[in-house]
């Protein structure tokens, strides 16, 4: 599914996120949804979420669950 839709996206999902601090690396961070942070239905470089470990980055995979 399309990390850039927010329709894809509900809490509890199993995403992979770019944080800010590794958007030039390209690094992701595994984890489960617990807030969704964008308003807009859509954005190009994924929608923004909080983790429940309370990391915050943007949506570049959804995961299998």
């Amino acid at each position: 599914m399309d990390g850039r839709k927010r329709a894809n996206i509900t809490p509890g999902l199993h995403v992979h996120i770019v944080l800010k601090e590794d958007q030039r690396s390209g690094d992701l961070t595994e984890g489960y949804v617990e807030k969704i942070l964008t308003n807009s239905p859509t954005h190009p470089h994924g929608i923004k979420v909080r983790l429940e470990t309370g990391e915050v980055g943007r949506v570049k995979e959804i995961l299998e669950s």
